[in-house]
């Protein structure tokens, strides 16, 4: 299956494509935004490419081929979501590193004025279908999709203290709308 296709079919058509960052300098992979898919009033930003990197597990030291990206409710669609995932794009491929399940990225800067939502959490693609999370593309090579889900800033430090099994535990019981920058926090535990 082509990724473009195994994309498509989860997030919606794509709607525009970036290959550029905000400078003019090309990107060593394109941002796209999906929309008018399976889930209604979702707009969806992916990486398309980046999986022609050899990124490394700290883990297990074996080489994963990795796509990544965020998806938010439609009336945010005009936020800096391809010059988030070109960031974050950079870095993976600068660290030869690929994003684990439970990886936190940030916290940063909110991502929206307003908003509590300052890093991403690295998950499996949960509100999608079991086969969403990987696609073997032309050439047999096996392509790995991460939901990078955003978070606030008191929720990094809960995964950072507590782990990611006891955030993905409290995420389960409180069932947040993670497509909704301006939602309110998991009320997580201290301990």
């Amino acid at each position: 299956m082509k990724l473009i296709e195994h994309l498509e079919e989860r997030l919606g058509a794509i709607r525009h494509g970036w290959s550029y960052n905000e400078s003019g300098r090309p990107m060593p992979f394109k941002v796209a935004c999906l929309g008018d898919g399976p889930m209604p009033d979702i707009d969806s930003y992916a990486t398309v490419g980046l999986s022609q990197t050899d990124l490394i597990s700290r883990t297990s030291g074996r080489i994963i081929h990795q796509e990544i990206f965020i998806s938010v409710d439609s009336k945010y669609t005009d936020g800096p979501y391809p010059g988030i995932l070109q960031q974050i794009g950079l870095e993976l491929i600068r660290e030869d590193e690929a994003l684990l399940r439970g990886d936190v990225i940030g916290p940063r800067d909110p991502i929206l004025p307003g908003s509590k939502i300052e890093a991403f959490y690295a998950a499996i693609p949960v509100y999608y279908d079991k086969e969403f999370a990987a696609v073997r593309i032309e050439g047999g090579v096996e392509v790995v999709i991460t939901w990078l889900v955003p978070i606030t800033r008191k929720e990094a430090e809960f995964v950072s203290r507590q782990g990611w099994e006891r955030f993905e535990d409290e995420v389960v019981r409180h069932d947040p709308e993670f497509h909704d920058l301006f939602r309110d926090e998991i009320p997580l535990p201290e301990n």
